[in-house]
């Protein structure tokens, strides 16, 4: 078999990674979370992989270029966020409480993490999640405006497009340093109340 040659995929069942592998790909997710918070797009692999305390070797195993690890991360944000959405926001009194503390939670994420937001966009053009991450916190966020149109306190029209509209906005007020990130939320849920 020549060096770059890939072995064929086998018919049989998917095995599973074994524990140790899954401690190691963690603990590279939760070290390369701290490194691209911290350094930005300057991290390294190598530097990722001392702060994880194993070897270069192992990252490369379980993300075979840099830009597959910081996709694994953002996608780790992505449904922390989520999940915060459903277990938290979706729990709250009212909807526009619920949406309020969604908002909050994204820029409190995004304003602590922009060391890691400048590696995503380095990576891919855009900070902007994508695919099933996306889906799902749409799906948070259109189940608070429905919601609050059925309590009449979110505006009829309210839509889900203006909450992703929101959330951009939130993204470069955060990314640019244009103001006040928080009083900027605080105007988002003054305009989608009744």
């Amino acid at each position: 078999m020549s060096p770059t040659s890939v072995p064929a995929a086998s018919s049989g069942p998917q095995r599973r990674p074994r524990a140790d592998a899954e401690r190691n790909r963690g603990r590279v997710l939760e070290a390369a979370r701290e490194v691209f918070r911290a350094a930005g797009d300057e991290a390294q692999m190598p530097e990722i992989a001392r702060a994880a305390g194993v070897g270069i070797g192992t990252v490369y195993r379980h993300f075979p270029s840099r830009s597959a690890l910081i996709a694994a991360v953002g996608e780790q944000r992505q449904a922390e966020i989520v999940e915060f959405g459903r277990s938290r926001c979706l729990a709250c009194p009212t909807a526009a409480e619920g949406l309020a503390a969604y908002l909050t939670h994204i820029g409190e994420v995004l304003s602590a993490e922009r060391g890691l937001s400048a590696a995503i966009e380095a990576a891919f053009g855009s900070t902007e999640p994508a695919g099933e991450g996306r889906r799902r916190a749409e799906e948070v966020a259109a189940q608070l405006l429905a919601r609050g149109k059925e309590e009449g306190t979110v505006r009829a029209d309210a839509e889900v497009t203006d909450m992703v509209m929101a959330v951009c906005g939130l993204a470069a007020v955060i990314r640019n340093g244009a103001g006040d990130w928080h009083r900027y939320v605080r105007t988002v849920c003054v305009g989608l109340r009744m």
